[in-house]
């Protein structure tokens, strides 16, 4: 007679404890509603529609594939971009044609048009003032003899202030001339600066330090260097596509002498990169560089993309969902191929024992020294990447550790009294094992399996990562991982995959703290 395990006083105990463990319960539920989305991923997202009316007809392409004749009457038979055919003359014009795409229009594997992302239509003007240094050399009389950009400060050519004397533009002060008089004097001096002002503007007058020399020179060099204000080291102007200034914060766009010129390269900007060019404001120099956001990926989270988007176009979110789908599909079929295989492997170990046991022991042994990776390497050069040859190889391994602890059980179990009970009656070993045993050695199996499943997920991730995983372009927690070190700046890469990766295994992780509590309270209670 068949009992319904729902029925049976131990398993409602069970389950009453693993209830208690709030964080367990509702894990359980959150991991379990995450996979059934993942499971409908194509009617979430996906850049094939839900529904297509067309010429009084229904179409549901999301189930049934119709070529691109079928829309278009152009006589291919491939499968047709329908967010183009949405666009054509006979939906825009017709309103009795149209398409219904789901929620977020894009697959995990569609590569996004630059030009469908929203962009700010403007772009800004930055402007740094360029740093005004100029030379003299002066005779012991303050007299210019050679000049270098001088006149960015006086005015005048340099030749015309060649001759001329330096206190008929700058204020000399009394520690300057004692400075440079030491220079003259062939006397040691170190390294000495003076601020003076020079107009509206503050300049510092620098003399490089001097070692006494054979003879006394005949010039020194002074070095002046305009002093920025704090304040106002740089501005930032803001422009329409139209070459309209649209903000500016600083009120400086009175002050621009070149306005039709900056005006003209803004408008380039939008079609093209521009060279930094220089331009005056006011009596003051300034570098103008053009900055305007281009479309380049990986790109940040945008209208219709939250998620941002990764190095090849595609939709992050899009890639995450399916990925949560990938990864945990795989995880439970490795545990579960795994564990059957283990628990097979481990009964007949324990419940034969002698030589039987022994041997399969051996041969565990250097079963499991094979290393991993390389065998994984040398199957995807040979076969090619694929899920299911992934989930062999890794299966082939993954079985090991829970055939010692079902070994356990049964070498504890096997003498039992209902075991020789079962013997004297003339049960079939098969019988015994699967049907008497096994049921009362299945504690380890229940409460590793959350955890082996976390371990399948972060396996398969980290394969995806070191790229030999899943093969490109299947959706992947790891290949968005990999991605982000690539682009270390693109933190969408980063936050959104590690986010999902984390939170996926703490649910699971929490699922098997339950587990464990309901098969054995009084650990629990220890941890508490």
């Amino acid at each position: 007679m068949t009992v319904n395990i729902l029925k049976n006083p131990i398993t409602r105990k069970r389950l009453s404890r693993f209830k208690e463990v709030r964080r367990a319960y509702i894990s359980l539920w959150i991991l379990a509603a995450l996979y059934a989305v993942s499971l409908c991923s194509e009617l979430i997202c996906n850049d094939v529609p839900l529904y297509v009316r067309f010429q009084g007809k229904s179409y549901f392409p999301i189930f049934t594939f119709y070529p691109e004749d079928t829309f278009t009457g152009n006589g291919r038979k491939t499968r047709p971009d329908y967010k183009k055919i949405s666009r054509a003359r006979l939906f825009l014009q017709n309103t009795d044609n149209k398409m219904i795409f789901p929620p977020i229009p894009y697959s995990p594997f569609e590569s996004i048009d630059p030009s469908e992302l929203e962009m700010a239509d403007e772009a800004t003007v930055r402007l740094t003032p360029v740093p005004m240094i100029a030379k003299a050399d002066i005779d012991a009389e303050f007299r210019i003899i050679k000049s270098s950009l001088l006149s960015l400060f006086v005015g005048k050519d340099d030749e015309e202030l060649i001759s001329q004397s330096l206190s008929d533009y700058l204020v000399i002060s009394e520690n300057l001339r004692q400075a440079v008089s030491a220079r003259f004097e062939n006397r040691p001096s170190p390294f000495v600066s003076f601020s003076e002002m020079m107009g509206r503007h503050r300049i510092e007058i620098s003399l490089s330090e001097y070692s006494v020399r054979t003879a006394a020179p005949k010039t020194v060099r002074l070095t002046v260097t305009q002093k920025e204000n704090e304040k106002q080291t740089g501005f930032k102007i803001s422009f329409n596509r139209k070459g309209e200034v649209i903000k500016d914060s600083d009120n400086i766009r009175k002050d621009l002498s070149n306005k039709e010129l900056l005006s003209d390269l803004v408008r380039k900007r939008f079609d093209n990169p521009v060279d930094a060019v220089n331009i005056a404001i006011a009596d003051r120099l300034y570098t103008a560089e053009f900055i305007k956001e281009d479309v380049r990926f990986p790109f940040r989270p945008v209208r219709g993309h939250f998620m941002g988007i990764d190095s090849a176009g595609r939709d992050v979110f899009a890639r995450i969902l399916y990925g949560l789908r990938t990864s945990l599909t795989f995880g439970l079929l490795l545990t579960v191929c795994s564990m059957g295989f283990g628990v097979i492997a481990g009964a007949i170990q324990g419940y034969y024992g002698g030589l039987i046991d022994i041997t399969a022991q051996r041969v565990i042994e250097i079963w499991s020294a094979l290393p991993f990776l390389y065998i994984m390497i040398l199957m995807g050069s040979v076969y090619g990447r694929s899920f299911s040859l992934l989930l062999f190889c890794y299966g082939i391994f993954n079985w090991i550790g829970i055939s010692y602890y079902i070994r356990a059980e049964f070498l504890r179990l096997r003498r039992q009294p209902f075991v020789e009970a079962a013997r004297c009656m003339g049960l079939s070993s098969a019988k015994i094992i699967f049907r008497h045993i096994l049921p009362n050695a299945l504690v380890p199996v229940i409460t590793f399996f959350p955890f082996s499943l976390v371990g399948a997920i972060g396996a398969l991730a980290a394969l995806d990562y070191l790229g030999f995983g899943l093969p490109s372009p299947t959706p992947s927690w790891g290949d968005l991982l990999f991605q982000a070190q690539q682009y270390r700046w693109a933190w969408w890469l980063i936050l959104y995959p590690s986010l999902a990766l984390f939170l996926v295994m703490l649910f699971g992780v929490f699922i098997g703290d339950g587990i464990r509590n309901a098969y054995d309270p009084k650990r629990y209670s220890r941890l508490e």
